[in-house]
C-alpha cells in the first residue's frame, strides 16, 4: 500500500492494525485504512509532541463544551486590542489639541462605555483581563501590560 502523499508515512490501520473502537482491523468494518480518526490522531500526536527536543507547544483546546467561551475569548481579545489602540490615538489627539472640548467629551464617554461593556462580557464568560492577552512566543504578549 502507498504511503500518505503529504507525509510519506503509512496510514494508521494499514497492515491490519487494530481499529480504535473494536480492536479489529479497520478494514473489517469497511473503514478505509487509517480513516479520518487515524489521520486526526496522528496529526494531534505530532502537535502534542512539539518540536524535536523542545518543550511541547501550546495548542488549541478542541473541547465542544468550551467552544462558545473560547470564541468569545478570541473576539474579546481582538476588541480589546482595538480599544487600546483607539484609546492611545485619542490621547495623542488630546495632547496635540486637535479636538474640540465636545469631541473630547464624546470620545472619553465612548471609551468608558466600551471599557464597561468589555468588563461585563468578560465577567459573563468567566474571563480575566489577562486571559485576553495572547502569548506570541518570541514576540511577547499581544497586549501591553498595564
Amino acid at each position: 500500500m502507498a504511503g500518505d502523499p503529504v507525509t510519506g508515512r503509512e496510514p494508521a490501520g494499514a497492515h491490519g492494525e487494530p481499529s480504535v473502537a473494536s480492536g479489529e482491523p479497520a478494514e473489517a468494518h469497511g473503514e478505509p485504512p487509517g480513516g479520518p480518526v487515524g489521520a486526526l490522531g496522528e496529526a494531534l500526536s505530532v502537535v502534542a509532541a512539539g518540536p524535536a527536543g523542545g518543550r511541547p507547544r501550546r495548542r488549541v483546546e478542541l473541547e465542544p463544551d468550551t467552544v462558545e467561551r473560547d470564541l468569545v475569548k478570541l473576539v474579546l481579545t481582538v476588541v480589546e486590542l482595538l480599544r487600546q489602540l483607539m484609546e492611545r490615538q485619542a490621547l495623542r489627539r488630546f495632547d496635540t489639541g486637535d479636538l474640540t472640548e465636545d469631541q473630547e467629551e464624546r470620545i472619553g464617554l465612548t471609551l468608558m462605555l466600551l471599557d464597561d461593556r468589555m468588563t461585563e462580557l468578560r465577567e459573563r464568560y468567566g474571563l480575566r483581563p489577562e486571559d485576553l492577552n495572547l502569548d506570541l512566543g518570541p514576540l511577547g504578549p499581544l497586549l501591553p501590560r498595564g
